[in-house]
């Protein structure tokens, strides 16, 4: 098969190299739609495209460009969007049969979408998740399976699973995505890109199909650090229609990327002791040559065990579980056949979350805050695997049992304590798939945690990697 080559440009380096006029905007359009044409009926990466709307916009930013006009921080830059975020011009589906048409109608734009399209990027389309951001791929339902384009038997990750894939595939440079207990974090370790969950309450979250009220996350995900940092200086900031939206005060992320961690205490948990699915003979390797690259940064490396690990997941997962029932209980009951099998049995498992399990999770869940934050007054920032596996093959997931595929990931753990984390990926697993690390660091400190991701992937080049089933022209 012949292939188009892949788009790997980074992020950062379009915007650069449209201002030098190395390249147009309806160059880099015309590259996204190409690859997706090629790929997206193996990859899975679209519930909608806007092919034609992506075009016009292009032209307009190139007619900006020969005007000498000045241009916004995203202007002529393909995205993605995940399909639980509402858009005007395509519909929101939730990647499900059961959401109502008139909620998206409603909305109009999600405050996240309107933010970066009005910075001038230009959405390419509306990409696939898991059923309301919560279920596994079932192949039953009428939606594309998500694969990573690393091995296209394996699972492109959920639930921004077309955000990561279409990333990785070069059918946009960068993505919005949302993370309840490591959805912008699990595709972005799946599909060898970066992801971050910024600090709850940094982007708001109005517009955007809930999972969990107290849990969602909103933020970039791209190629590089670098990536995430302009596209987080765009999402970020207060808004009022959203009650969590926080008020604090908005960095200059990309300014804080110098590449030095002198002076910069990282603490290091491997977490092997949970990896209950077992660990990559390659993933021991990987991450500790990972801090080596940190610590040539200029990072002082040192051992931590972040606290209350098992306790912070169960929270996750009762306060997700409980939230989501109470969003879906009248559609479950009327509607249980048109959920897909793996999200119904979630959603279900909420109703047997009482009252009190839910008020005692949310007050271990405060103890646990209190002390990562004693922790991260002792080092300014923790570094864990993201997973110790790669992409799990999609033939090995079990409907009946879909949280399983959160069997060592340690993603659950940082969204009921709302700190800002950012996964990178750090080399291939024994299967040929990504491997990825995470930087978590204080309550909006997003600089400081980019500033680390980006000095690490300075002295690297895993981010720039041609995925696998690229490379083979598959």
């Amino acid at each position: 098969m012949s292939t188009v080559a892949p788009t790997m440009q980074t992020l950062t380096g379009a915007v650069a190299a449209l201002r030098n006029g190395e390249i147009s905007a309806a160059e880099l359009v015309e590259q996204a739609i190409a690859n997706a044409d090629l790929r997206d009926g193996e990859v899975g990466v679209f519930l909608t495209r806007f092919d034609d709307r992506a075009r016009e916009q292009a032209e307009r930013v190139d007619a900006k460009i020969a005007a000498g006009a000045p241009l916004s921080p995203l202007d002529g830059i393909p995205l993605g969007i995940k399909d639980i975020l509402a858009h005007p011009d395509g519909p929101t589906t939730a990647q499900s049969l059961v959401l109502d048409p008139a909620w998206a109608d409603s909305v109009g734009h999600a405050v996240a979408v309107h933010r970066v399209e009005a910075a001038g990027g230009i959405v390419m389309g509306k990409t696939t998740t898991m059923e309301f951001a919560i279920g596994i791929p079932d192949p039953d339902k009428p939606f594309p399976v998500p694969r990573t384009p690393w091995d296209l038997d394996c699972w492109a990750g959920g639930s921004s699973s077309g955000s990561g894939s279409g990333v990785a595939a070069g059918m946009f440079l960068g993505a919005v995505g949302t993370d309840t207990a490591g959805s912008i974090r699990i595709p972005a370790a799946f599909n060898g890109i970066t992801g971050l969950k910024p600090t709850f309450g940094r982007v708001p979250k109005s517009g955007v199909v809930p999972l969990g009220y107290t849990l969602d996350h909103v933020g970039p995900m791209a190629r590089t650090a670098a990536d995430c940092a302009l596209l987080l200086s765009v999402l970020a900031g207060y808004d009022p229609s959203d009650p969590f939206s926080a008020r604090a005060p908005i960095q200059d992320y990309p300014a804080a990327l110098t590449g030095d961690l002198h002076g910069i205490t990282v603490g290091v948990d491997n977490l092997d002791r949970y990896a209950a699915a077992g660990i990559d003979r390659e993933q021991p390797a990987r991450f500790t040559a990972a801090l080596d690259e940190l610590r040539e940064a200029g990072a002082t490396i040192v051992p931590v065990e972040i606290p209350m690990y098992p306790e912070v997941v169960a929270i996750d997962i009762v306060v997700m579980l409980a939230e989501a029932h109470a969003y879906h209980r009248s559609d479950l009951l009327e509607r249980w056949t048109d959920y897909g099998r793996g999200t119904r049995i979630i959603l279900a498992a909420g109703g047997a979350v009482t009252a009190a399990d839910y008020v005692q999770a949310q007050r271990v869940r405060r103890i646990a805050q209190h002390q990562v934050a004693d922790l991260l007054d002792r080092v300014d920032l923790i570094v864990t695997p993201t997973g110790h596996l790669g992409a799990p093959r999609l033939d090995t997931i079990d409907q009946l049992q879909p949280l399983n595929v959160l069997a060592s990931l340690h993603t659950p753990y940082w969204n009921p304590l709302g700190y800002p984390t950012l996964a990178l990926p750090i080399g291939l697993s024994s299967t040929n798939t990504p491997l990825s690390m995470s930087i978590t660091g204080k309550h909006f400190d997003e600089s400081l945690v980019l500033r680390a991701g980006d000095a690490y992937q300075r002295r690297t080049t895993h981010h720039l990697t041609i995925p696998t089933a690229l490379r083979k022209g598959q």
